[in-house]
């Protein structure tokens, strides 16, 4: 059964869309960890700061929590932090994504193993750790942050389509395997959205997709 209030982890939730969903979900109840990953300069820990201040405005329980989401003992210590803090994961939204555009006669394999690792590999740690809790629980949801690109392709992005290919293959499989559980696994491809990612695209690309 629902919980009253969920206890929810968002990946990459510092900003952009995982601050949006992060907010949005405390605005519906749920108590929120804000993921986020260490910078040189420290930014991503003070956005992580201020959306924890945001959701505490709206009278729900937040806390910032540090991982990198492609290694696996940071997931796992991660998760463990959340469920000690804020008492358990009911609901995870894989949301923490990069890009490395270029094309594939140029692309080496660092440039598709890094993406791979976070957009794809990252989501099956996050997943993994968050359904020990879900399964004792009885009650999960488990969203993943997939993309068009993923069904479509796109030149300069063979490293982040199959990475969002991957990831509906993925949901799919492990919606199958949980669905007696209480525990369901979705997939959300979104087309462009103004991130800071998607300003990292030429002006002249980004005139041609509006």
């Amino acid at each position: 059964m629902r919980p009253e209030h969920p206890i929810a982890l968002v990946t990459g939730a510092s900003r952009g869309l995982g601050r949006a969903i992060a907010l949005r979900l405390a605005q519906d109840g749920a108590d929120v960890a804000v993921n986020f990953i260490r910078d040189p300069a420290g930014q991503n820990e003070r956005d992580a700061a201020a959306v924890v201040a945001e959701i505490g405005k709206l009278g729900r329980k937040a806390l910032a929590v540090h991982a990198n989401v492609a290694d696996e003992a940071e997931v796992t210590a991660m998760v463990s932090e959340v469920i000690q803090k804020l008492g358990g994961v009911h609901i995870l939204v894989n949301n923490a994504g990069i890009v490395r555009d270029i094309t594939l006669k140029k692309m080496d394999k660092a440039l598709w193993d890094e993406v791979l690792a976070v957009n794809l590999t990252g989501a099956f740690h996050c997943t993994k750790a968050a359904l020990n809790f879900m399964r004792e629980a009885g009650w999960g949801r488990i969203i993943s942050l997939s993309s068009v690109i993923g069904q479509t392709g796109n030149i300069g992005q063979a490293n982040y389509a199959a990475s969002k290919a991957g990831l509906m293959g993925f949901t799919k499989s492990v919606a199958r395997e949980v669905a007696l559980r209480g525990i369901t696994a979705n997939a959300v491809a979104p087309g462009f959205i103004e991130t800071d990612m998607l300003r990292t695209v030429p002006d002249d690309i980004r005139k041609a997709i509006t």
